[in-house]
């Protein structure tokens, strides 16, 4: 069976248009998202599952999937504040869903093999997907994958950003830990970070094993917090709880690529570049879908 992607892109709005996720970065107008489904059908994907908000289905449909067809089978999943797991009671004053490992558990219908989980709005690479591609074809039960990148190549001139920070043992992930407000100054020798830590950038190779493990914690989760409006149930943070309590073994697969992703307005200028010199050393077409 060939792995599914599924794409997060909940965090796409109610009203699609002018959001740095669909702002252009090709030299024919493709958003990062065309570059992801690209690259994943070039490793062999062979559907494409995308977790949106019910409000603008008939947009992404038309504006998005539809370039798709013919090239990779397409599916949409909703992510709801109510969609939880049994039992389990959303803030009354909820009025937006719980994160990304809420996202995840949402596309539980839609996914029945292997499957990669990417953020719509991020620039991963190629060899990404083909190395995740190759892990997913060997993946059994609770055995998972996450590419890392290495803190230095994740930065933006523009600001500080968050990143997930992994902890290593053996080429096995053991941790996650948050770690916020991180700016250029504060890598480098003898600084806060010296940029070779590997770093999560929800870019992450599952089977459907995960499903059980992320809806056990998400009803926890929400037994402790359901009652903050604010709270989110974020992925990293789910799986690395995963992998302490010995339910899951994560493999790293390091990647060297420069990760590529817009936080600040200034940086989509500078991803634009980059993309055209990777179109100009044929690494993609002028034209992806068309």
């Amino acid at each position: 069976m060939a792995p599914a992607l599924l794409v997060l892109a909940a965090g796409m709005g109610s009203r699609y248009g002018g959001l740095k996720q669909i702002d252009p970065v090709g030299p024919s107008g493709e958003t990062m998202l065309d570059y992801a489904v690209f690259d994943a059908i070039r490793a062999g994907f062979g559907r494409a599952v995308f977790v949106i908000r019910r409000d603008f289905e008939a947009a992404f449909a038309s504006a998005v999937t539809a370039k798709y067809a013919g090239r990779i089978e397409c599916a949409t999943v909703f992510q709801e504040e109510g969609d939880l797991p049994e039992g389990a009671a959303p803030a009354a004053a909820r009025q937006k869903p719980w994160g990304t490992g809420h996202a995840v558990w949402c596309a539980r219908g839609a996914v029945a093999g292997p499957f990669a989980v990417i953020n719509a709005d991020d620039f991963y690479g190629a060899g990404s997907y083909g190395a995740l591609a190759a892990f997913l074809g060997r993946a059994r039960g609770p055995s998972y994958a996450i590419v890392g990148f290495r803190l230095a190549n994740t930065l933006s001139e523009y600001g500080a950003v968050s990143r997930g920070v992994c902890r290593e043992e053996g080429g096995r992930l053991a941790s996650i830990t948050e770690e916020t407000a991180i700016a250029r100054d504060d890598v480098g020798p003898g600084r806060r970070f010296s940029g070779s830590e590997m770093v999560s950038m929800n870019c992450w190779g599952f089977t459907p094993a995960v499903f059980d493990g992320l809806g056990g914690l998400l009803g926890g989760f929400l037994a402790r917090r359901g009652s903050d409006p604010k709270a989110e149930f974020y992925l990293p943070e789910a799986v690395s709880d995963l992998v302490r309590a010995g339910r899951a073994g994560v493999e790293v697969i390091a990647s060297e690529e420069p990760w590529f992703g817009i936080t600040y307005r200034g940086d989509r200028e500078r991803v634009a570049a980059a993309v055209e010199v990777l179109v100009g050393r044929g690494a993609y077409p002028r034209r992806l879908f068309g």
